[in-house]
């Protein structure tokens, strides 16, 4: 994992965590690595893991079962998704609005780019299968 230095260590680490979760490579429920195992493979001072993992429990991603280890709560990635959207609709689409207003650019715009994006998408994929 690259960190920048735009904000603090622990959260990029957070969101890396959240990452794992929506993209299901850690399931709700499924216990995720110790501490030290995580620190391990970041290459990160323990201090700084246990400072995500106290702040993904407190906003209740992460469950501890003392003696046993860290899990991701039942109902994590539904947690993740719902602060994502809340997120994404607070910060990036007023500032989206903002630049298309600047532009000049319509919602009509944006839709015919969103396809085109798309199609290209899937073109790109429908080469790479044939190859």
């Amino acid at each position: 994992m690259q960190f920048n230095t735009l904000s603090p260590i622990y959260l990029q680490i957070a969101q890396y965590m959240h990452d794992l979760i929506l993209n299901r490579v850690w399931n709700d429920g499924e216990r995720i690595p110790s501490v030290r195992d995580m620190a391990m493979e970041l290459e990160v001072n323990p201090n700084t893991v246990i400072r995500t993992y106290a702040l993904l429990q407190d906003e209740g991603t992460l469950e501890n079962q003392r003696g046993i280890g860290y899990f991701t709560a039942k109902d994590a990635r539904s947690l993740v998704l719902k602060q994502r959207r809340e997120r994404f609709f607070k910060k990036e689409v007023p500032a989206l609005l903002s630049t298309m207003e600047t532009l000049g650019l319509t919602m009509e715009d944006l839709q015919k780019y969103a396809e085109h994006s798309r199609q290209e998408g899937d073109d790109h994929e429908d080469k790479s299968q044939e190859e």
